[in-house]
């Protein structure tokens, strides 16, 4: 398998560990690891072997603490608007549509360009010490990896406002409450954890969830075409193996073999 300067691959038992390997760095975000980390979706979506992605990062400090500031002195307007622009196209929003189940396990800091990469993500289980934020105001910035927009989908407008013109971070158990993680467990459970909810994914149809996760997606993108996409997508299903034998499965009262 191919090595990698900043990640950690790992694939067993139809998952994908995926690391952020940087921990002198707090696993910050400099152009170079996300390059690495574009390629390695390419690689994990084209991989039959592969049904789900664990992402988090090295070390017991941080998931990823951010972008790498230190690229953004000296950036042109022209410049900035190419570096956000790519890291949409070609890691959040793929990150975001990914056909199969992507969790991040959030096992420390999760700060702007970090909680934007966890935001992308399906699902989000965080350790009980992790901390979230988007600090970037207080640099004279915004979010540019989809803040603004999916975290007021998760929490509502006005704890994403709080959030986002405070620069403050929230601590895991508040992540919870408002809707922003998904469960909050002990940091030795953290990955034990991912692996049950995949698992139980693991036995569902996989061309179901990748019709699932496409349809709450463009609901969310465009409310008006929600509903449509998801009659379009449930009459498909009746076209697919999964749905015949999941049917056979149940009238034959055992679990199906998807």
């Amino acid at each position: 398998m191919e090595t990698w300067t900043n990640f950690l691959l790992e694939i067993n038992n139809k998952t994908a560990y995926l690391t952020v390997n940087r921990p002198e760095k707090l696993n910050a975000l400099n152009r170079a690891t996300l390059t690495e980390l574009a390629s390695i979706l390419q690689q994990l979506q084209a991989d039959e072997d592969v049904r789900g992605i664990i992402l988090t990062g090295a070390g017991e400090r941080a998931f990823v603490a951010g972008a790498d500031i230190r690229e953004f002195d000296g950036l042109s307007p022209e410049g900035a608007h190419e570096l956000a622009a790519w890291g949409h196209r070609e890691i959040m929003d793929v990150l975001y549509h990914f056909p199969k189940p992507v969790v991040a396990a959030i096992n420390g800091f999760a700060l702007g360009g970090g909680l934007e990469l966890a935001l992308a993500c399906h699902l989000r289980i965080a350790s009980v010490d992790a901390k979230m934020g988007l600090p970037e105001v207080s640099l004279g910035l915004i979010p540019g990896y989809g803040g603004t927009q999916r975290l007021p989908q998760l929490v509502g407008r006005g704890k994403a406002l709080e959030m986002i013109l405070t620069g403050d971070m929230v601590d895991a158990e508040t992540a919870l409450q408002w809707g922003l993680v998904n469960h909050v467990v002990p940091a030795d459970e953290l990955i034990p954890k991912c692996e049950e909810l995949l698992n139980k994914m693991y036995s569902r149809s996989s061309t179901a969830l990748m019709a699932a996760i496409n349809t709450v997606n463009t609901g969310l993108r465009a409310p008006e075409l929600g509903y449509p996409a998801e009659i379009e997508a449930f009459a498909h299903a009746f076209t697919t193996p999964d749905f015949k034998e999941g049917v056979r499965a149940f009238l034959e009262k055992r679990k199906p073999n998807f």
